[in-house]
């Protein structure tokens, strides 16, 4: 039980401390709901408020704690709304299902990608210029969220 209770402290934190880059990724809410007094700036009480919100929203049962079913109902939630965004902005045949045309991005072209992880031209991705990759990745994903 104290395994449970920790891991959803942990989990209430980082709600907290990821707010604001959580809540631009969800574009659920923009900079004028956080703006609450409308004064032109985001203060750090107008985080922490959101914040609270956020955690309240999660926090079915109104107890100050997060169980794992509370996180994975707000987890389905989330997915929910992704997936039908990217129904929505997809979708070019409205047909309320995606076919695999529909789902190519130049942006994401496989070949693309692929001759950018083959960095030697071989032809083929060894396990170290996947690894690579994978570190770059990590690296930019970092980035973007100490900015």
């Amino acid at each position: 039980m104290q395994r449970s209770t920790f891991i959803a402290a942990i989990a209430a934190a980082a709600i907290g401390i990821t707010t604001v880059s959580a809540m631009a990724r969800d574009r659920g809410t923009d900079f004028s709901t956080l703006d609450a007094d409308g004064s032109g700036e985001v203060t750090l009480e107008e985080m922490q408020a959101a914040g609270q919100a956020r955690f309240a929203a999660a926090d079915t049962d109104g107890d100050g704690f997060l169980t794992a079913a509370e996180l994975q109902a707000r987890m389905e939630a989330r997915a929910q709304s992704r997936s039908e965004r990217l129904l929505e902005r997809m979708d070019a045949d409205e047909d309320g299902r995606l076919s695999m045309e529909e789902m190519q991005n130049p942006r994401r072209d496989p070949a693309r990608m692929f001759d950018r992880l083959d960095a030697d031209n071989s032809g083929g991705i060894s396990a170290e210029e996947f690894e690579q990759a994978r570190a770059e990745r990590r690296d930019r994903g970092q980035k973007s969220r100490d900015n």
